[in-house]
């Protein structure tokens, strides 16, 4: 294993992971109608290449699309739809910042985020899509817009693995400033995915989410530490920033081990809060849980939902 394994992420490991991309429907049916390769249906009805349903005739059908068989069935005109091929873009937002650079098992938080955006861009990269987005590192911000090429992808893959790899004391852009930038460039209907621990979750980042989500399809995937939300046993603990090792007491109930799991909770209501009220997907993806699992989990809460 690479010595560096689950602090950094290397090109070759994320390329590596278009092997466990999800598996989901194929072809050009699967990119209108899916967030993780099927999470909801499409909102928009054309003449395209996949047939939707038969309905009744109305004013304005295109003649061509009236359905002769179901017609001389029922003796009403009835008209065929299709769902509508429709370009859409797909933005990978990766938040690498310095609240990120944590990790206590398997991997830092900001492996974790490359890992679980490397499988979505190389499902979308998949069926066809245009894949970009912005990844934010200390004393970097890379926006790449996206396009359909392999080679563009591989190169998006190369700036989110380099993120992982910076370090010192240069600050991230703040991940709300990104989005403001963002939101009026971004096609209406395009799919947008933001990765990140949402650490500095308030107002202004959930307005910016707000505002980004009536143009786009707006995906949350909250990346955590399970220190974050189950403290550890009492004991003394070695911690280090990557520079010092210190050790650190924890008692049971003790006022740093409080802190930290009621600020997780808080955040996390609150963002399922605001993906509730805005129509947003939401995934949450613990560092020591596989990105696909948690992916695949997800989609299957909403097919089940959307069965309800």
């Amino acid at each position: 294993m690479h010595p560096e394994a689950g602090v950094v992420a290397t090109r070759r490991e994320l390329v590596a992971l278009a092997r466990e991309r999800l598996e989901s429907p194929r072809g050009r049916a699967a990119r209108v109608k899916t967030h993780f390769g099927g999470m909801r249906a499409s909102r928009f009805h054309g003449r395209g290449m996949e047939f939707s349903e038969v309905r009744a005739y109305q004013a304005g059908d295109d003649v061509r699309s009236i359905d002769w068989r179901v017609t001389a069935r029922t003796g009403r005109p009835h008209s065929k739809l299709f769902e509508e091929e429709r370009e859409r873009p797909v933005w990978l937002i990766v938040d690498l910042g310095p609240s990120m650079r944590f990790g206590t098992r398997e991997a830092f938080k900001s492996v974790a985020a490359a890992r679980v955006a490397a499988i979505l861009a190389w499902e979308a990269h998949g069926e066809g899509e245009r894949v970009g987005g912005i990844v934010l590192a200390p004393g970097s911000t890379v926006e790449l817009p996206p396009a359909r090429t392999r080679r563009h992808l591989l190169r998006f893959l190369d700036v989110i693995a380099t993120g992982t790899a910076m370090g010192g004391e240069a600050p991230a852009d703040d991940l709300e400033s990104q989005l403001r930038w963002l939101a009026p460039r971004v096609r209406a209907g395009s799919r947008v995915v933001v990765v990140s621990d949402f650490y500095a979750h308030d107002e202004a980042l959930a307005l910016a989410l707000r505002v980004l989500a009536r143009r786009a399809e707006v995906t949350l995937v909250q990346v955590f530490d399970p220190i974050e939300c189950t403290p550890p046993p009492a004991g003394r603990y070695r911690v280090s920033d990557g520079r010092e090792i210190r050790s650190v007491a924890s008692g049971r109930d003790s006022a740093w081990q409080l802190a930290i799991t009621r600020a997780f909770e808080a955040r996390s209501h609150a963002l399922s809060e605001l993906a509730r009220r805005h129509r947003m997907e939401l995934v949450s993806l613990r560092t020591d849980e596989a990105p696909a699992a948690a992916l695949a989990a997800a989609r299957g809460r909403v097919e089940r939902a959307g069965a309800a």
